[in-house]
């Protein structure tokens, strides 16, 4: 069995494989403190071949296990490649960033775009702004189709745009009406980044745990003109791919 771990800034994703690389095991627990230590006890009585992390808390894993890391960047693309290998463009939607990844035409990477600086432009900016509307992320992630009125939220900061959100609920905006408005600014920074690079593939893979977001999906298809789908597994791909890292070094691929 080969392992992957992504200790990501909201939740740790584990993911096990077999040697025919089909998926046998999954587990996503939220990301708290010793969270090498609730990894561990997991894992306790599991068969491991080779254990491969990713993610924001790798280094922390890579002590608790003495085992090999690799960058989030490269364990999406590997993933990704493994389920779609004509697709040539990747977008991770985090907690706490955004990604666009570029892929070769063997599962690695060639290039990639970052936005790390602000919430503004990650998952914790779509659960701010429905927290500050007193609704349900997943109910937020879909009313958005009811809208009636294209609005838009300008700032690229977090703050402010937590603001501008705050002034279209005083201007008794409708729910459906604000929701477009949040998702439209998300998608927007993602497309934006995603025209860096020239995209040759009909298809645009989703990851993370805002590819389970139906609205930002439709956003983003219309933004790119092309069909941007979610991945088969959004919030394991980061592990999926450090388990195919570890499937690789084993059998010296």
């Amino acid at each position: 069995m080969y392992w992957g771990v992504d200790v990501g800034s909201t939740y740790t994703k584990i993911c096990a494989i077999n040697k025919n690389k089909e998926i046998i095991d999954t587990k996503i627990i939220p990301t708290i403190v010793n969270q090498d230590e609730i990894v561990k006890e997991y894992l306790k009585d599991k068969q491991i071949e080779m254990l491969v992390s990713t993610g924001y808390g790798r280094h922390m894993i890579e002590e608790c296990f003495s085992c090999p890391i690799i960058s989030e960047i490269k364990a999406h693309a590997k993933a990704a490649f493994h389920f779609d290998n004509s697709a040539d463009m990747v977008i991770d939607l985090g907690g706490q960033d955004s990604k666009v990844i570029k892929l070769d035409l063997n599962g690695g990477f060639i290039d990639f775009k970052m936005n790390d600086k602000c919430a503004a432009g990650t998952g914790k900016f779509l659960e701010i702004a429905a927290s500050r509307m007193g609704l349900e992320l997943e109910k937020f992630s879909k009313i958005g189709f009811e809208a009636t009125k294209e609005l838009s939220i300008s700032s690229m900061c977090a703050v402010f745009a937590e603001s501008e959100v705050i002034s279209l609920i005083a201007k008794k905006e409708t729910a459906a009406n604000i929701c477009y408005a949040v998702h439209e600014s998300i998608a927007s920074r993602l497309a934006s980044m995603a025209k860096k690079f020239a995209i040759k593939s009909d298809n645009i893979i989703f990851s993370g745990g805002g590819a389970l977001n139906p609205f930002l999906l439709q956003l983003l298809s219309k933004k790119l003109e092309k069909n941007v789908v979610a991945a088969k597994y959004p919030q394991l791909m980061g592990a999926i791919g450090s388990a195919l890292a570890g499937y690789e070094v084993s059998n010296e691929i």
